[in-house]
């Protein structure tokens, strides 16, 4: 009997010991690349297991444990705020446990700023991009408007996400400031109605409603699509291959979002998950993510570690006065999107 219960022991702290040399990381496909895993696993001994998701399924998941079952997640800025504020899926950042020194300072106390509910924050910045418009140059060269998504001339070769990008680039084109109503919940849903009639009248134009990012690049490779929402990774990765396709700020701003860092309230490797936080913010880690993702980091050192032709693209599609006209995302409401959830499902339904 004393047998038994010593190898029930050792095989329990056996199980504990495999749960404490483990990071369990729910964030987006290209988030943790294989070498950088491989690497972090070789320097602590953590092994990393990655479930790929992204804005709406990480909340639902985290929702659904209560904020349990993951050690670390990444969602965007601007959905963190209102969710906590409900349901309480993460919990506090312990900013003494993070390198800040690693970090771009503004950046850091932006996302610091825009995370806060009940006098704490809930979040540190990974990586920053923007959605705009990927465009076949050789068969939509005036597609430089969100608008383009709804133009007649572009029937069949059309695609977006059904996603909130959509419903907020229009708004812009349309004449509103998204962003300038939230504050006013009827405006914000009468905006919305003109948007969603405006994509319902404009459903036959669409060739495709695009959920996989690699489906929508080789939707744009092969010609079956000419204007497409997308992120400008998305089309410096296509103009690498075809200088017709690229990334397109629209002349209303393209929409700017920065994707973070959260520990998740019942996190089991809260450790791990400060570890991996530094580990990715490290100039030499954060220069090898944006050569291979094509994806700008908060990393403050990173510029000397970043392939040459990342930099090139960047130059190209974002002067400084595209710069300067990017609408960044501000915290959402959560009663303002689940009005726009139901628009979007309205646009799907919709015959």
């Amino acid at each position: 009997m004393k047998r038994l219960v010593l190898l029930m022991a050792l095989m329990l702290a056996g199980s504990s010991a495999a749960m404490a040399d483990t990071l369990q990381l729910l964030t987006w496909k290209g988030y943790a690349p294989k070498e950088l895993v491989d690497k972090f696993q070789a320097e602590t001994g953590i092994k990393v297991e990655v479930t790929y998701s992204n804005n709406e399924e990480m909340i639902a998941k985290l929702r659904a444990t209560r904020g349990a079952g993951f050690d670390l997640a990444q969602p965007s800025q601007d959905r963190i705020s209102s969710v906590q504020e409900e349901f309480g899926i993460y919990q506090p950042i312990d900013y003494s446990k993070i390198q800040a020194e690693l970090f771009i300072p503004s950046m850091l106390e932006a996302v610091k700023k825009n995370t806060l509910v009940g006098g704490a924050s809930y979040a540190v910045p990974f990586c920053w991009g923007t959605s705009g418009l990927v465009v076949n140059a050789a068969q939509a060269k005036d597609a430089t408007s969100w608008k383009a998504l709804i133009d007649p001339q572009y029937k069949g070769r059309i695609s977006y996400r059904l996603k909130r990008p959509v419903l907020i680039g229009l708004g812009f084109a349309m004449g509103y400031d998204p962003f300038a109503l939230y504050a006013d919940e009827k405006a914000y849903g009468e905006m919305l109605a003109k948007i969603e009639a405006e994509l319902i009248k404009a459903k036959p134009l669409v060739k495709n409603y695009w959920a996989n990012g690699d489906q929508l690049l080789e939707s744009v490779r092969s010609g079956e699509v000419t204007v497409a929402e997308a992120w400008d990774n998305g089309g410096w990765k296509l103009h690498d291959e075809n200088k017709d396709l690229d990334f397109v700020a629209p002349v209303e701003g393209a929409l700017g979002w920065i994707d973070t860092f959260t520990i998740p309230a019942k996190a089991k490797n809260v450790e791990a998950a400060y570890k991996w936080i530094n580990f990715m913010l490290k100039p030499e880690n954060s220069g090898y993510f944006t050569s291979a993702e094509k994806t700008p980091t908060a990393s403050k050192d990173a510029a000397p570690f970043v392939d040459k032709a990342f930099q090139a693209n960047f130059d190209r599609s974002f002067p400084q006065a595209v710069i300067d006209n990017i609408k960044w995302y501000p915290p959402v409401p959560a009663k303002l999107e689940a009005m726009e959830g139901k628009v979007l499902d309205k646009v799907k339904a919709a015959n």
